[in-house]
């Protein structure tokens, strides 16, 4: 009986963390998977690492290095594949138990052919930068598109229909190819294919070839010298670093704690929503609007208040004031 869910998981000589990224997939809340583990020319105890889980549902692609990522390779494994959802998972990254499950349901509920949630980079030093991305809006999409790629690959979940209707991962580049796969099958369905879910399921590290700022997406740059300067930035969000320990093993350990999870959702979504409010309000231009705005209407006040004191200090105010008396009681009787 074909399983429900595919995962492709591609690596290359990183056995160490690979441990970690299998591990998060096999504690997903959707045991109805295939695990597809690609090695991409390894050279280290990968192999071994893949047979130390002893599980069915792992199966390990021993395969010689393919041209830059490997691609070819992936669809070698691609092509084998028997669920209705494919998965995508870096041999780098984490992902919460319940990734298979939101991401199908997100699709399920849309009726889409490809689906992603909330990206969370996160940097060599422990900061969590979420990012704020809807491609359901056309403007946004149209950047996607053009512009370049910030949607980490196991982010993805896509139906398997794809593979015939999109075809495979393109094999004619050495780099990006998530990226161009992705376009090919958003443009494919003429942009009405696609589905998003603003709860985050994974945690997306650095590639070993991004450890300097100017590899790195603007946004995250931007983001970690924010929180590096944001006194409210939250601590799930900001984890310390052991030295001489990789990030993923510190976080693997956060994310198998009780109740890690359900405040870093939490805080991601105070995190956005405090920087959408400080990129609306925190500029010059619209403050000096507001300020002068609230200066107006206070003298509005203060004008009205002076001409109703003016009123109830006046002559005629005070000689009515028995007839008022009268005419309140009348009312009161009636």
């Amino acid at each position: 009986m074909a399983p429900r869910f595919t995962i492709l998981l591609p690596t290359r000589n990183r056995s160490a963390l690979l441990r970690l990224a299998i591990s998060s997939v096999l504690a997903q809340t959707e045991g109805d998977f295939e695990l597809f583990v690609v090695g991409d020319g390894c050279t280290d105890d990968s192999a071994a690492v893949v047979a130390g889980f002893g599980d069915a549902r792992i199966r390990w692609f021993d395969l010689p290095k393919a041209p830059g990522f490997g691609y070819a390779n992936r669809n070698i494994a691609l092509r084998q594949a028997g669920g209705e959802y494919i998965a995508f998972v870096a041999d780098d990254d984490l992902v919460f138990p319940d990734h298979l499950e939101r991401l199908a349901a997100a699709l399920d509920e849309r009726g889409a052919e490809w689906a992603y949630n909330r990206p969370l980079w996160v940097t060599t030093d422990g900061i969590v930068v979420p990012f704020a991305s809807n491609l359901l809006n056309a403007d946004e999409l149209d950047r996607f598109i053009t512009v370049g790629n910030h949607i980490p690959a196991t982010c993805v979940l896509y139906r398997r229909s794809c593979l015939a209707a999109y075809g495979y991962w393109p094999e004619d580049v050495l780099s990006g190819g998530d990226w161009r796969y992705w376009i090919r099958i958003i443009e494919g369905g003429q942009r009405a294919n696609l589905a998003y879910s603003p709860v985050p399921t994974s945690l997306h590290f650095n590639a070993l070839w991004k450890t300097t700022p100017d590899t790195q997406l603007g946004q995250v740059n931007a983001g970690r010298e924010f929180a590096a300067k944001a006194d409210w930035w939250p601590a799930s969000l900001r984890v310390p670093m052991t030295p001489g320990v990789a990030e993923q093993k510190v976080f693997s350990d956060h994310i198998v704690s009780h109740g890690y999870i359900d405040q870093l959702r939490r805080d991601v979504t105070r995190v956005v929503e405090r920087l959408a409010w400080l990129q609306l309000w925190d500029t010059p231009e619209l403050l000096s609007r507001v300020r002068a705005d609230l200066q107006a209407a206070t003298m509005q006040r203060d004008e009205a208040q002076a001409r109703l004191d003016a009123v109830m200090r006046s002559t005629s105010w005070r000689l009515t004031s028995p007839l008022r008396a009268v005419s309140n009681s009348i009312r009161r009787v009636e």
